[in-house]
């Protein structure tokens, strides 16, 4: 499963929006990677994360691998959302 996301909040996912990203992430069987500009990073890694440039205004592909790959798109999906509207309050 896949679906397209593009980061909204003004920050992007600078250290503490990527580490709470990495823990949703991690919280599921299924394998989770981040591909943008070519380019493939584990989910579940605050290294990979933060390597990816995730900038405000970027697009990338989340994809999901395993028994809870619907799921875990959905919240970590919800979760972008959450940041932007956490940056708003």
């Amino acid at each position: 499963m896949e679906i397209q996301l593009t980061v909204l909040n003004k920050l992007g996912l600078h250290a503490r929006p990527a580490a709470e990203f990495v823990r949703c992430a991690r919280k599921f069987r299924s394998e989770i990677h981040i591909h943008k500009d070519g380019e493939q990073y584990s989910a579940a890694s605050i290294l990979d994360v933060l390597s990816a440039n995730l900038d405000c205004g970027a697009m990338m592909i989340l994809r999901a691998e395993g028994p809870d790959a619907e799921k875990a798109l959905g919240e970590l999906a919800a979760l972008m959302e959450e940041f932007k509207r956490q940056e708003e309050e």
